[in-house]
């Protein structure tokens, strides 16, 4: 088959997708770009695949709007340094992929563009806020896609739509034109149906970028070349502190039945314990919704972004920008944010906040001392249902619950399928220390091989 045909095969099931999951679709781009490939205009690692790109990340000319009413018709004049990379390497940009408004929330509900559903059950969420990554990818409307992750958005969507999706160390992979929502703990990441393709698409976005100040520069493994290196004899913790209250008894089950699986290969499994992960939830909603409210401070239609019919006093036309372009949870969220930096509370909600982080990271320091990675559920229930959660904020922050320590300690975490509750996905998620993905890769690459998880439509 030429890379036309196979790019023109993702275009039709785009079309006829029910999912919502692409807010913009670059049909002629696509098209092209494949001829390009065939016509040996382009090589690389990924020549003629094509990559589907979250909506927070900057690509040259193709309109990037975040899934917000106040970036609806933004086209960057840049692409991000991953999209780059992909470039380089002969990847077929095929669209923007919808997610939550400026990266908050989910399970992708919170779009101006309207919820993306989950390709195993359209009455369902697909998780958030990459939603549209992951479900384009598991529906095979692209081969792989790009996601970013904050607390768990990448992860979250991996879990509910049954793929493999991976949160790098925070350093790894450029931040260069990912729009930001919170900056100390964001970081883009690969959506992939198998572990093989994880670990390919990371290997060509992970590296140093001199204009990226978060980057590491820190050498690249040959992530896909490893993927059969020896497992047994590993040790792995399993950290009770992330089968607590609220945790689906089947997703427990199955997670247990995983482990027991890579007992069977030769790891090593004991239970262990991360004390202060219970403050991880409200430490991470904290901060983040404090490094939002400065983030999105930019946007206020006066230079760029939506802008309202008639101008009134500068300080009632900003008002009036931010009030309209913006929905209702950023509002909340930059709100919020503002409050716990504000003078008189700043001690009280930010810098506790802060104190908190600093003692989940010196827990996640503690066990890797002592084990070579962690095993976790990803999320403490399969997908549930639009709406079922969207009008009790507090319910929908609480999905977050085993995602967020990672995102805290800055630590990589890959979510791969472990198994399903009737016809939903369930995922585990494999927690590393810094820059050890090439770990995580090699554990979930024996354990995919060894049972029958991957979750193909």
């Amino acid at each position: 088959m030429s890379h036309r045909e196979h790019v023109e095969e993702s275009l039709d099931a785009i079309r006829r997708s029910k999912l919502n999951a692409f807010i913009t679709v670059d049909y002629e781009g696509a098209r092209r770009q494949a001829e390009e490939a065939d016509a040996g205009e382009l090589d690389g690692r990924l020549a003629g695949i094509p990559i589907a790109i979250k909506d927070a990340i900057s690509t040259k000319g193709l309109r990037t709007t975040c899934a917000s009413k106040m970036l609806e018709d933004y086209v960057p004049p840049y692409d991000a340094f991953v999209v780059k990379k992909l470039r380089e390497e002969g990847a077929v940009i095929i669209g923007k992929t919808n997610m939550d408004e400026f990266s908050m929330g989910t399970s992708t509900e919170t779009s101006f563009f309207g919820p993306c559903k989950n390709p195993w059950d359209l009455e369902r969420v697909p998780g958030g806020s990459s939603g549209g990554s992951a479900a384009a990818v598991a529906a095979q409307e692209a081969d792989l896609a790009l996601g970013s992750d904050t607390g768990g958005s990448i992860r979250c969507p991996a879990s509910f739509c049954g793929v493999v999706g991976l949160k790098p160390t925070y350093g790894r992979v450029s931040r260069s034109g990912l729009v930001s929502y919170g900056n100390s703990m964001e970081q883009i990441g690969p959506i992939a149906r198998t572990v093989e393709a994880c670990a390919a698409l990371f290997e060509v976005i992970a590296g140093y970028d001199p204009w990226d100040s978060t980057s590491r520069d820190v050498p690249v493994p040959h992530y896909v070349a490893r993927l059969t290196d020896e497992i047994a004899g590993l040790e792995v913790g399993v950290p009770q502190d992330f089968f607590g209250e609220g945790v689906d008894p089947v997703v427990e089950n199955a997670t247990w039945e995983a482990i027991a699986v890579l007992e069977s290969l030769g790891v090593h499994a004991k239970e262990t314990s991360m004390p202060n992960l219970k403050y991880a939830l409200s430490a991470y909603y904290v901060q983040a919704m404090s490094e939002a409210s400065s983030n999105l401070a930019r946007y206020s239609g006066i230079i760029y972004g939506h802008r309202v019919q008639k101008d009134h006093d500068w300080h009632t036309t900003f008002s009036e920008n931010r009030a309209s372009g913006f929905g209702k949870e950023v509002k909340r969220r930059l709100l919020l944010g503002t409050y716990a930096l504000s003078a008189g509370y700043y001690d009280k909600y930010y810098l506790k906040a802060r104190k908190a982080r600093a003692l989940i990271s010196r827990d996640f320091q503690r066990v890797f001392k002592q084990f070579d990675a962690l095993i976790a559920p990803t999320m403490p229930y399969v997908a549930f249902k639009i709406g079922e959660k969207i009008e009790d904020p507090l319910s929908l922050y609480k999905v977050d619950i085993n995602t967020v320590p990672i995102n805290l300690a800055n630590v990589p975490s890959l979510s791969v399928p472990c198994g399903r509750k009737g016809r939903l996905p369930i995922g585990m998620q494999i927690i590393g220390d810094q820059f050890n993905e090439q770990l995580l890769f090699n554990i979930a690459f024996q354990f995919e091989q060894n049972t029958n998880n991957t979750c193909a439509l």
